[in-house]
C-alpha cells in the first residue's frame, strides 16, 4: 500500500467513532422522519431486481426508533444490523477505533452468507412461488 494510502487509512481510524455514531444519528432520523433524502439501490433501479439489502436500511431505521414490526416486515436482517450498530458505536466510544478489535473476517463472510441466503430465499417466494416477500413501493 502506497504511504498516501496509509495516511489516509490513519486519518480515517482517529475519526474512531464519527462514523458509527454519524450512521446511527442519521438512522434514528430516517426513522422519526422518513420522508429524508436516502439512497436508492442501483440495482433495482437498472433492472427492477431488488438486491440482498435492498429496504435494509429503512428496515434498521425503523428498528432504532422501536417499530420492529415494520422493520422485519421490511427486511428481517433491520433489527440485527441496528443492534450491531448500536453495539459498533458503543465499542468505537470506548476504545476510540473505528474497527472493534474483535471483529474478523470470518464474522463478515458469515455475515454475507445468512444475508445472501436470506435474499434468495426471498427471491423464490417472490418470483418463483409468487408470494410478496418485497414490500410494494
Amino acid at each position: 500500500m502506497s504511504t498516501a494510502g496509509r495516511r489516509w487509512i490513519r486519518r480515517l481510524e482517529r475519526c474512531g467513532p464519527l462514523l458509527p455514531l454519524g450512521a446511527t444519528a442519521f438512522l434514528v432520523l430516517k426513522g422519526l422522519h422518513p420522508g429524508l433524502p436516502g439512497f436508492s439501490c442501483p440495482l433495482r433501479a437498472l433492472t427492477g431486481i431488488p438486491c440482498p439489502t435492498c429496504y435494509l436500511t429503512r428496515a434498521t431505521a425503523a428498528s432504532l426508533v422501536g417499530r420492529l414490526d415494520d422493520a422485519v416486515a421490511l427486511h428481517a436482517f433491520g433489527p440485527v444490523v441496528a443492534a450491531g450498530l448500536v453495539l459498533w458505536s458503543l465499542a468505537a466510544l470506548r476504545t476510540g477505533r473505528l474497527v472493534p478489535r474483535l471483529l474478523r473476517g470470518w464474522h463478515l463472510a458469515a455475515m454475507g452468507m445468512l444475508l445472501l441466503l436470506y435474499w434468495a430465499g426471498r427471491m423464490g417466494l417472490t418470483y418463483g412461488i409468487g408470494l410478496q416477500a418485497f414490500p410494494l413501493s
